[in-house]
């Protein structure tokens, strides 16, 4: 039986989302439902993506009986408000990253999940790739050696964008790019906490991260380094230096199709689109739908490829970035 979705956003990142589902077989995945705050956005999108029902109201899928799972796509200043809406209705819910504006947010979502004996996901989609799932394999089997030295960088002009510059609407480099960075050595390192983090960035007018470059340092004299800025480019990729070999994921470090092991490069190419995509290798979003159905069908609460504690630790190590460099959002103060 198909798993049957419903979209809480008729933005950008809902219409990518929807295109990738195309990419997956009906019998196991359907939108059936979207919802926005107009309800003739809704109907506009719902017309675009062929999906059955629309709403004019996030209560309204909140109250739906016949969808399985919410993709929250709306900004993510809303992701705490209505991600509790969700949670509290007893609704399954992948939530697009950032998961929320700090941690004090997020280990509220995560408790409402566990209250109401739902599944929880922060969409860190990367994780779903299966260029990490290569990685991890090669890391679990020490195919490198030791891992010394982890590096990620991220760094796209987009100082045009609203959304990334403005403070209200929870701007700045590190909780748009800067997460996928951290995501990725947290990842490397299984979920570790730094023992140590040294931030320093270069703040806009604003008051949001233009650009940021972290150091961390984890047990066994192993480090990590990220580079993230809105306002300059870098070919975005990331590199695991272990003591018998190399690993480098080229860029787009966040949604990659080659793998370079040792010198050895492989490719893992998405499918293509069947309508103009938003953001590149968008159609790489079927990975995390389809991880979601599968941990759904074993009955998990939570996805063993992003861990709900996993998501707690990136969001605090975001809190202690943007502490020593110097970002404040008013969340921080409710």
């Amino acid at each position: 039986m198909a798993t049957r979705w419903g979209l809480c956003g008729a933005g950008k990142i809902c219409h990518d989302f929807s295109v990738a589902m195309k990419t997956l077989l009906p019998e196991d995945h359907q939108i059936t439902v979207v919802a926005s705050r107009s309800l003739e956005r809704a109907k506009d999108f719902a017309k675009k993506h062929n999906i059955p029902k629309a709403y004019g109201s996030y209560e309204e899928l909140a109250n739906d009986p016949d969808i399985d799972i919410v993709y929250l796509g709306v900004l993510h200043t809303e992701h705490w408000r209505v991600g509790l809406l969700f949670l509290k209705a007893g609704k399954n819910m992948l939530c697009e990253k950032p998961f929320a504006m700090n941690a004090r947010q997020v280990k509220d979502l995560v408790s409402a999940a566990k209250k109401n004996n739902v599944f929880l996901m922060e969409g860190v989609w990367s994780r779903c790739f299966p260029v990490y799932a290569e990685v991890r394999r090669l890391l679990a089997e020490e195919a490198i050696g030791e891992v010394k030295l982890v590096k990620a960088y991220f760094c796209s002009p987009q100082l045009d964008i609203p959304r990334l510059v403005k403070k209200e609407l929870g701007g700045g480099s590190l909780l748009d790019i800067g997460i996928y960075c951290l995501q990725f050595v947290l990842m490397v390192f299984n979920g570790e906490r730094p023992e140590c983090i040294q931030a320093t960035g270069v703040l806009l007018d604003s008051g949001v991260d233009e650009s940021v470059v972290v150091a961390m340092k984890f047990s066994r004299s192993r480090m990590a380094l990220c580079v993230f800025s809105i306002a300059s480019r870098l070919p975005n990729d990331a590199v695991i230096a272990g003591t018998k070999g190399c690993i480098q994921v080229l860029g787009p470090m966040h949604c990659p199709t080659t793998l370079v092991v040792n010198n050895k490069k492989t490719e893992y190419p998405v499918p293509e689109p069947c309508l103009p995509l938003n953001f590149i290798n968008s159609t790489g979003l079927r990975y995390e739908a389809e991880e979601v159905r599968q941990c759904l069908l074993q009955g998990l609460k939570e996805s063993p490829r992003m861990p709900l504690a996993e998501s707690v630790l990136l969001t605090e190590t975001m809190d202690e970035i943007r502490k020593q460099v110097g970002v404040v959002f008013s969340q921080d103060n409710q």
